[in-house]
């Protein structure tokens, strides 16, 4: 089992503890570090099996878990790309969080949203989980291409209802509240659990590698990959309905009560609050459900539990 997926599984039974973990390892600050660095942290806990099964009590090795676990993937052993990793994405989703969610015109709307789930779809097709390779068609062409379509729908449907609107010169007070207010948080959130569902589609029929509890590879399985994938399509579209959808909710406060007295002041007003919301929502999303996924004997192909006889598996769930 790779060092991170025993860290996650050591520091994260409870979701509070995989939120404080997951704030840690966020820091945008572990972004400057070194290739070599990496590495050293890498060689120091690979070296430390008491962190297999045991909380880490050493701050030394503890700073170099969380490098790990913000730089490496946990299944190839890659150094991640520095915009890809899991401390970039906060600082480089707001600004697009922030275009996207005030674009009112069709063509600029589309646009935004797709830059925006683009990057989000690229984000988890390099942070997914790794598929046995297919051998009569390229797992990664195959995603990639499922990629691009599901980007191009996903900002196709995000700008249809402005579109829909300016078509038919529907500008009645209810019609803006439902198009530029009501329906952008589920629509986000809906299109970016699609997105990742397509990406990460090759584990639904591949299946990903099942591990026992000492890490041992068992085989490969199918449902795991499907759970592996619907619990961060989840993750995903709580993250980001929830960030269009709140910061509305406390705009609309705001406005109501006349906290803020200048007209002016509330564009800056709403990107605080929208950046607020989101760095909060990041390592919610990324701690919803456990990195070291748990799959019981029951859930699993005939095939794999013939050749063992252990109770509980896990996985690599990806983000």
């Amino acid at each position: 089992m790779d060092a991170n997926l025993r860290l996650c599984r050591a520091e994260g039974q409870s979701f509070f503890q995989r939120f404080l973990l997951w704030a840690d390892a966020l820091d945008p600050l572990l972004l400057l570090k070194s290739s070599d660095e990496i590495k050293r942290s890498r060689l120091l806990i690979q070296t430390d099996e008491k962190t297999l099964n045991e909380p880490i009590q050493n701050n030394q090795t503890k700073q170099a878990f969380l490098l790990s676990l913000s730089s490496v993937h946990p299944d190839t052993d890659k150094i991640i790309p520095v915009l890809l990793r899991p401390p970039a994405f906060m600082p480089i989703t707001l600004p697009l969080v922030i275009v996207s969610s005030v674009q009112h015109q069709a063509g600029r709307a589309f646009f935004s949203q797709f830059l925006f789930h683009a990057y989000t779809t690229t984000f988890t097709l390099v942070n997914g989980n790794g598929t046995p390779k297919a051998e009569e068609y390229s797992v990664q062409e195959k995603q990639m291409l499922f990629g691009l379509g599901a980007i191009s729908y996903a900002a196709l449907v995000g700008a249809f209802p402005l579109t829909f609107m300016n078509r038919y010169t529907l500008k009645s007070s209810l019609m803006q509240l439902v198009v530029k207010k009501l329906l952008p948080a589920p629509l986000f959130g809906l299109t970016s659990a699609f997105t990742v569902a397509m990406v990460r589609s090759p584990e639904f029929d591949n299946g990903i590698e099942v591990m026992d509890r000492n890490g041992n590879v068992i085989g490969v399985s199918k449902k795991a990959g499907e759970k592996a994938v619907m619990e961060t399509a989840l993750s995903r579209a709580v993250l980001f309905g929830t960030t269009f959808f709140l910061p509305e909710v406390l705009m609309h406060s705001v406005q109501r009560a006349r906290w803020v007295k200048n007209p002016r002041a509330l564009g800056p007003v709403r990107m605080f609050v929208v950046m607020s919301v989101l760095a909060g929502m990041v390592p919610v999303s990324f701690s919803m459900f456990p990195q070291c996924g748990e799959i019981k004997r029951a859930d699993l192909e005939p095939e794999i539990l013939s050749s063992t006889e252990e109770t509980e598996f896990f996985y690599n769930r990806g983000i």
